[in-house]
């Protein structure tokens, strides 16, 4: 193979290929000293409010602080349960217990968000919302989703850290019912350089408490009047989160143009499930937050494409949320442990060339001999 080298993401080139503009945001911002909820923080929440079609859209420090403060401002709490998926990052889990609501793992499907044919047998008495994760950048089946909350009258939160942008049936990730969080973590779509999240909802009420509890329960009066935490996103991370968004849709076409590729190379191999090709129902639209494939002998791959310089990921190191049994889980979950034996990220950003991409495919091929 040649002598080429693709990390599985380049952070520098987040700065680098842009450091003339962000150099002039940065000095802008700072010279202002607009450091905290200024400006450019209302202008990138309006922003985001307009893309997604949501009424509400609140910056706060990081997505877990966004799903935890959605969970309590809905009336998640102590006695209540929450039904999610296992394949997941823990944060889900962690944003439902820190609630003192209690995380109720469930299996993924097939295209490795929760199986909506599951989460009726997990419904008891002390059931009182689902979360599924919009993972990958893929929204889950949401008709279904909403057809059982209904009979059970049940709330319906999203994890939509990884989706924004993404749509089921026409409608945004983080806009269904309660309302859902972004991520803006760097390696995200839509990143900065740092920790950074947002809550985007429909309801008033969530929205007016969340205002509150970011700033320590603070209103613009100076009045304190309820326990808050301290959970804003910072304004100069808005003011770059801002000029990212700018060509936010060029950004989402290249991820699906990547998608493509890998999914046209690498469709007739038989030791690879591939995720859902753009385009593939028109009841999804997709944004690639990752591409993660289903392989034989995953480990030998990952090892032999890190050989021939590719950089590959296992997402959250090979291990679904109930397999953490330190945090107290005990259950089995077959398919979702398989799905984590088995799966593999491949690169895909906003750095990575065709070429690249093409010579992913061969080092791929290379390996099973296809």
């Amino acid at each position: 193979m040649n002598n080429i080298n693709i990390p599985f993401f380049k952070y520098p080139d987040l700065f680098t290929q842009h450091s003339e503009d962000l150099t002039d945001i940065f000095q802008k911002v700072a010279s202002r000293g607009a450091f905290i909820m200024q400006n450019d923080l209302v202008e990138f929440e309006d922003n985001l409010a307009k893309y997604t079609g949501i009424k509400y859209a609140l910056g706060v420090a990081n997505a877990t602080d966004a799903m935890q403060l959605l969970l309590k401002a809905g009336g998640i709490g102590e006695g209540d349960e929450v039904i999610f998926c296992s394949h997941t990052m823990v944060a889900t889990a962690s944003a439902i217990k820190f609630t003192g609501a209690t995380p109720v793992p469930i299996e993924a499907g097939a295209d490795h968000l929760i199986d909506v044919t599951l989460i009726e047998s997990a419904v008891t008495s002390k059931t009182k919302a689902i979360m599924p994760t919009q993972l990958n950048g893929r929204v889950a089946n949401m008709d279904e989703i909403m057809k059982i909350a209904d009979k059970y009258d049940l709330q319906v939160y999203e994890d939509s850290a990884q989706a924004l942008g993404a749509k089921y049936k026409g409608q945004s990730a983080g806009s269904f019912d309660m309302g859902g969080c972004i991520s803006f973590y760097p390696a995200k779509v839509l990143g900065c350089f740092g920790d950074g999240g947002a809550v985007l909802t429909n309801n008033k009420e969530i929205y007016k408490t969340i205002k509150l509890m970011r700033d320590h329960g603070r209103g613009e009066d100076g009045n304190v009047s309820l326990w808050g935490y301290n959970s804003r996103l910072d304004n100069l991370q808005a003011a770059i989160l801002n000029y990212f968004f700018e060509n936010y849709g060029d950004t989402i076409q290249r991820r699906r143009a990547i998608a493509n590729l890998y999914a046209e190379t690498l469709k007739d191999i038989s030791h690879i499930v591939l995720p859902p090709a753009p385009d593939s129902d028109v009841n999804y639209f997709d944004i690639y937050q990752n591409y993660e494939i289903e392989v034989d002998r995953r480990d030998e791959l990952k090892a032999y494409l890190a050989e021939n310089g590719i950089g590959t990921l296992i997402q959250w190191g090979g291990q679904a949320v109930h397999e953490f049994i330190d945090l107290g889980f005990n259950k089995s979950l077959p398919y979702t442990e398989r799905i984590m034996r088995s799966s593999l990220l491949l690169p895909i950003n906003m750095s990575i060339t065709d070429y690249e991409i093409l010579h992913v495919c061969r080092a791929i091929r290379g390996f099973y001999n296809d």
